[in-house]
């Protein structure tokens, strides 16, 4: 029987770096970096006829407007956001067009999509996607306490999904990602999928804590992780399997999703054991 609990403080210390790190790059850079629809602005979708730098393309869109962003879709498609708006997305699009054309007049260039959102509505979407997020963890800690009823256990629950959540978050703040609505789906989704992962071992918990009356709180834990670690892997592997085609063959507008998911796949089974337990295990003694 492999000994979890051995390495329980190796993990929860290296988790704290990790986070203490992810806050320091979130002052370094200056937050999140939120797509066109938390922010407000317009982006362009370029379709160039032949293949472009992206790194050129944008530079020479800087030169027009200073905080424009950009993203390659492949070496001939080019996503261009940048903060103004109007009331005319096309007519926005087109001065991006023109712009970009004028430095590369030998390569033609349509426009594919185009897409305007005012910072009204993009503070608005952010604040719901926020709320949402956090109502959905708060829902989540009230389900387990009555689940279970035990404070304890919520607890675990709760401290694994925040785990989560913010190492996603910190991830994407690391790899220059942006935060967008279909960022906030997937991190739901990775949250329902992690409290499944900690309910089977919790559950699996109670009923030791039955049968093992006279052992230890530490043994139950450890023997409760054995014996439900099988069905984590298989679970976690069969989804990995899947969502590991989505993000190799998704296509660039599936990227950011599917790279939430692999990422939350394997947060959710690390909290789980070395976030959850060891959390119930601190407040269970104290609680009984």
């Amino acid at each position: 029987m492999f000994n979890f609990l051995k390495y329980r403080f190796v993990a929860i210390t290296a988790s704290l770096i990790t986070l203490a790190f992810f806050m320091f790059l979130y002052f370094q850079k200056g937050g999140l970096n939120y797509s066109v629809e938390f922010t407000g602005g317009t982006q362009a979708l370029l379709k160039f006829e032949q293949p472009v730098d992206g790194k050129k393309i944008l530079e020479q869109v800087r030169k027009e407007w200073s905080g424009a962003v950009t993203r390659d879709f492949s070496d001939t498609q080019v996503l261009v956001r940048v903060q103004e708006h109007q009331g005319d997305a096309r007519g926005l699009a087109d001065r991006i067009r023109e712009h970009v054309q004028t430095f590369n007049e030998s390569n033609p260039i349509v426009i594919e999509s185009s897409e305007v959102v005012g910072p009204g509505v993009g503070e608005e979407l952010r604040w719901k996607s926020l709320t949402t997020l956090f109502l959905a963890i708060l829902l989540m800690l009230l389900y387990i306490a009555f689940r279970f009823w035990s404070i304890s256990f919520a607890a675990g629950a709760v401290a694994a999904l925040l785990h989560d959540a913010l190492m996603i978050l910190g991830f994407m703040l690391l790899f220059g990602r942006e935060i967008s609505i279909s960022v906030i789906a997937a991190i739901l989704m990775v949250i329902g999928y992690s409290i499944n992962d900690t309910i089977v071992i919790f559950s699996r918990m109670r009923e030791n804590f039955k049968k093992m009356s006279s052992a230890s709180v530490a043994e139950v834990v450890n023997t409760s992780l054995n014996q439900t670690f099988k069905r984590t892997v298989l679970t976690s592997f069969s989804t990995f399997l899947v969502v590991g085609v989505l993000f190799l063959l998704g296509g660039e507008i599936l990227r950011d999703l599917s790279l939430v998911l692999l990422m939350g796949i394997f947060f959710g089974t690390y909290s789980s054991i070395y976030i959850a337990s060891p959390v119930m295990m601190l407040l269970y003694k104290k609680e009984k």
